[in-house]
């Protein structure tokens, strides 16, 4: 492990600790949770989404991604894989309240020079760029790409607990020279451990430290520990926190925006328009479309793996056949 001796503990005293008016929150409900149904969440749900945000005081809504329509074909997905325009502007209101949108675009899945337009004929605000350890040469080229198109930029390094110490140094000394704004710690398999996002959080913000770059936190919830290890990152230094309304995303799910508002201190945050949000619209949603932890998301991450395997036991004929499911990923181990 590399040797973090030395590293300024930003770990706050007393019960104020919470509150630190630079903390953003963003929300990923669409995005993340459109993995669950192809992202074909109708208006009117992604409308009700964006006006919960907006009264309960949420810095960003990501909508989904853009994705290259010669790797998708826009018939078997909805309008969120895309996130064009003019699907955007539909629904989402010219005035936008206060809160900043954003989109995701993949490493090597994204036609970003073309599908990307220029921020000041975009509605969009941010551009998230999602990369693999070893697609760093392409996520910074997009990550340039959208700097100089005006937009606000964040690299989101995914499945870091797959990753070398060694390997992940290499990464954020090269990201720490790119103009990227923000870069994400993402536990894609929901496989660390609160000691392991602290030990990483302080590794990310000794490399980024003088550059002005804010360090975030995507946690997923196979083993119940997404708001457990956000709240562990922000507390040492993380200032961008990711979060899910129920916690609907991938799989087990993300960080329950509710839990993360109902823990700040910041008096802007509001917790009342997400419970009303859970009442009237994802109950509603729970009864079609399966996400939460349950326990092929835990044997998963247990194993340190992609969720895949479990979401496909979710979506068979089988869902709770967990033993079966546990003997055949121990044996493929």
């Amino acid at each position: 492990m590399v040797n973090l001796e030395g590293t300024k503990d930003k770990m706050a005293k007393g019960s104020w600790v919470t509150y630190r008016p630079e903390i953003k929150i963003h929300d990923c409900t669409i995005r993340d949770g459109g993995l669950m149904n192809a992202h074909r969440f109708e208006d009117s749900f992604v409308r009700a989404v964006f006006d919960t945000l907006v009264a309960a005081g949420v810095d960003y809504m990501e909508l989904g991604y853009k994705t290259d329509k010669k790797l998708a074909a826009p018939a078997d997905f909805g309008p969120w894989k895309f996130c064009d325009e003019d699907d955007i502007r539909r629904v989402i209101p010219e005035d936008k309240q206060g809160i900043k949108l954003s989109a995701m675009a993949d490493a090597e899945r994204t036609d970003y020079h073309n599908d990307i337009l220029p921020r000041e004929k975009s509605i969009l605000d941010c551009i998230r760029v999602a990369t693999y350890i070893h697609q760093i040469p392409t996520a910074l080229d997009m990550v340039k790409d959208a700097h100089d198109k005006g937009y606000e930029t964040t690299l989101n390094l995914m499945a870091i607990s797959t990753v070398r110490d060694a390997e992940i140094m290499d990464a954020l000394d090269t990201i720490a020279k790119s103009p990227v704004d923000v870069v994400y710690l993402v536990d894609s398999f929901g496989a660390l451990y609160s000691e392991q996002i602290r030990y990483l959080t302080l590794m990310y913000l000794r490399a980024l430290e003088g550059t002005n770059k804010q360090v975030g936190i995507h946690a997923h919830n196979n083993m119940m520990l997404a708001y457990a290890n956000t709240i562990e990152a922000l507390i040492v230094g993380a200032n961008r926190l990711d979060a899910t309304i129920n916690g609907l995303g991938r799989g087990a799910g993300n960080c329950p925006l509710e839990l993360l508002i109902s823990f700040l201190k910041n008096p802007k945050f509001h917790l009342r328009p997400v419970i009303k949000c859970i009442q009237e619209h994802f109950l509603p949603l729970s009864k079609k479309i399966d996400w939460g932890y349950s326990i092929p998301y835990l044997i998963t991450g247990w194993l340190n793996e992609h969720p895949r395997a479990a979401i496909k036991v979710r979506e068979g004929s089988n869902p709770d056949d967990y033993l079966t499911f546990f003997d055949q990923m121990v044996e493929e181990e």
